[in-house]
């Protein structure tokens, strides 16, 4: 055996690695010009890393190009593209997604909470719940094997060598030398990821999620995909996509991460910070004394129950959710799902303050807690749409409107139960005042909603996943959520019955805009 080579493989085949992993930025060439679409590595994936049937860390995508009789059948290798920029580390809230030193974008299962965050931030959409320990797993290049100076599991079975692997930094490297002397291709180099995985001669019919249309009937290569609220079928919905003649054959089931129970977090938070920041605003305007009940009480205790509400939502929606506080314990500070967590936590100690400054009867206790309240309390209307932001995969979160826009969504979430208190407790005169800021904020409200859906849209993505929502699955909540916001601007004449259609148009609506976001393929 010639020198530097590792011991023999299993499998029989020598490693021309080094042993001990030595190689410190580890790149995979997938050449598509050689794949033959057998599947072998994505078998051999799942029997080195016992993964569960019905989920993949690779499979082999193929695209149909062309007119009959001028067609072919094109292959794409699909996996984690272990990127240098990892949008799925910056969003994990433990750590449990991390980069190794080496590159390698690797995950630690025994810290994952199953929170989903790494799956909405992937723009590959190549990370997935194991349905047998329910964390979240993708390909890490077999790095236990590279530890010992062994290829990834792929790289040995295909038969045909379209898989290599091997050190960027290294010149003499042969997938080094393909990389930057080769015309090479990643997939959505626009995500800024730096992606390590690089093809050869792939199609971009393959490469782009859009690139090809869906098969008539939804049905792919030996079986449809499932059904379910959740699925996110693969290929263009309609006939423009961006490759003339190009139709998906054969792709694995995709599901959306975050389901009803995320939609529902983002209006119960927007009571939480509206119910305590209206009455506030109302005291510094001179509507309300500071010794009101509607601010002293009411105001305090809808906040902190929505609040409630909201971490009860987020940890039922954990895979783990007996390890949520590890959220706190080994917080990794760039995820804003840990940055809200703190925040929700430090405005629901200034809630619990104000109560305690109500029943001793101290206002001047109460204005200096208004000057943490405030900040706190748009803090936590607005961190959502910085946690959306982090989800690169999806571009219709990516809209700088999304922080204006939950800020008026709080007030007028907060209006409505300020209303409804105000009338609860005879306040008349609170109550004309809140009528009419509240069908002034509906207003607004309106504005951004139809705005954000019916301006001009940069790409693709973002105008499939507007068109789903507004005429496709989730236009059923949608057009509704519009007609109860448009009863709520005449809350002035309708009094609680306004209130009540904006507290139910903002769930829908939010339903509508978070599952739809989640709509369009990535794969």
């Amino acid at each position: 055996m010639p020198p530097g080579y590792a011991p023999a493989d299993p499998r029989g085949v020598p490693s021309v690695l080094p042993p001990g992993g030595g190689a410190r930025n580890w790149a995979k060439i997938l050449d598509q010009t050689r794949c033959i679409g057998c599947h072998a590595c994505t078998t051999a994936c799942k029997s080195e890393n016992s993964v569960p049937i019905g989920v993949t860390r690779t499979y082999v995508k193929s695209v149909d190009v062309g007119m009959f009789p001028n067609v072919r059948r094109a292959f794409q290798v699909t996996r984690c593209n272990q990127c240098e920029n990892a949008p799925c580390v910056a969003a994990c809230p433990t750590g449990a997604m991390h980069q190794r030193p080496d590159g390698i974008v690797d995950f630690d299962k025994s810290i994952c909470i199953g929170c989903k965050a790494c799956m909405a931030a992937c723009p590959y959409d190549a990370i997935f719940i194991n349905p047998e320990d329910h964390s979240a797993e993708k390909c890490n290049f077999c790095a236990h094997r590279l530890e010992v100076g062994l290829e990834p599991a792929c790289v040995v079975v295909c038969p045909t060598e379209a898989i290599r692997i091997g050190d960027l930094g290294d010149p003499a490297s042969p997938v080094s030398a393909t990389v930057y002397r080769q015309p090479v291709h990643v997939r959505r180099p626009e995500k800024e990821t730096r992606p390590k995985v690089f093809y050869l001669g792939a199609h971009k019919a393959t490469l782009d999620p859009l690139g090809a249309e869906r098969p008539p009937g939804g049905l792919y290569a030996w079986a449809g995909q499932g059904d379910g609220h959740s699925h996110v079928p693969s290929g263009h919905p309609g006939q423009h996509n961006s490759q003339a003649a190009a139709v998906v054959s054969y792709d694995v089931p995709h599901r959306a991460p975050w389901d009803w129970r995320v939609s529902l977090y983002t209006w119960t938070k927007g009571i939480a910070a509206g119910a305590y920041l209206v009455p506030l605003l109302m005291v510094l305007f001179g509507q309300l004394s500071w010794s009101s009940t509607l601010f002293r009480w009411v105001g305090p205790l809808v906040a902190l129950g929505a609040l409630g509400a909201t971490g009860g939502l987020l940890i039922w929606d954990l895979e783990h959710p007996e390890r949520f506080y590890l959220i706190f314990l080994r917080h990794q500070w760039r995820s804003w799902l840990v940055r809200g967590a703190f925040v929700i936590g430090a405005y629901s100690m200034v809630l619990a303050a104000q109560l305690l400054a109500s029943l001793i009867g101290s206002v001047g206790l109460s204005q200096v807690l208004a000057v943490f309240g405030i900040p706190l309390s748009l803090m936590s209307a607005v961190y959502t749409a910085y946690l959306f932001a982090q989800a690169k995969a999806r571009d219709l979160w990516q809209s700088p409107l999304l922080p204006p826009q939950l800020v008026v969504q709080a007030l007028l979430l907060g209006s409505a139960v300020a209303l409804f208190a105000a009338e609860a407790l005879g306040n008349h005169v609170a109550g004309h005042d809140v009528r009419m800021g509240l069908g002034d904020v509906a207003v607004v409200d309106l504005l951004f909603l139809i705005g954000e859906l019916a301006l001009g849209h940069v790409t693709a993505h973002t105008r499939l996943a507007a068109e789903e929502i507004s005429w496709g699955t989730y236009a059923r909540w949608f057009w509704p959520g519009v007609a109860l916001l448009a009863v709520a601007v005449a809350t002035p004449l309708l009094g609680p019955v306004g209130a009540g259609a904006a507290l139910l148009g903002v769930l829908l609506y939010e339903h509508a805009y978070v599952q739809g976001g989640q709509s369009v393929p990535l794969a």
